[in-house]
């Protein structure tokens, strides 16, 4: 279960890794490379069938992004999440977020098992400062029948 604990570890990496980003700006790996880009984090869009997205590099693998990365947002689905946990546990990665339908329990009980911080069934853009449109809404929803991560 994601506590609030975790979301707030997971926010405060200024550095994210968004596995599974989208270069058809309709789909959610991209909403959310752009979501938190424009709220100021350093984001490394990664897709393997991908050389840019808007006009950025973007990287095959997490072993190959150039730069230093706290955080990995997954938005892949399970079986692809089991293997890029083990590569970010490789590469030291201590916080990682499964977009709602990335998760997997092997995926999540391996980060448990190697002390990575896990925050899973939870839409990141219902988290990150400040909360816009749909997501504000959504985020209220949830609290008001108290499903947010507590």
């Amino acid at each position: 279960m994601t506590t609030k604990h975790a979301v707030n570890i997971f926010l405060k990496n200024k550095s994210i890794a968004v596995v599974g980003v989208s270069r058809d700006k309709k789909k959610f790996g991209y909403i959310a490379y752009k979501n938190l880009k424009d709220k100021g984090y350093k984001v490394f869009p990664v897709n393997p069938n991908a050389d840019s997205v808007d006009s950025y590099k973007c990287y095959p693998n997490l072993s190959s992004i150039s730069g230093a990365f706290d955080g990995v947002l997954l938005v892949v689905p399970p079986k692809q999440s089991e293997a890029v946990v083990r590569e970010a546990h490789q590469l030291g990665v201590k916080s990682i977020w499964f977009q709602q339908g990335s998760s997997s329990e092997e995926a999540i009980n391996f980060c448990e098992e190697n002390n990575i911080s896990v925050v899973s069934g939870e839409c990141i853009m219902m988290f990150t400062e400040p909360v816009e449109s749909f997501h504000k809404f959504h985020r209220w929803i949830w609290k008001l029948f108290g499903k947010l991560p507590k």
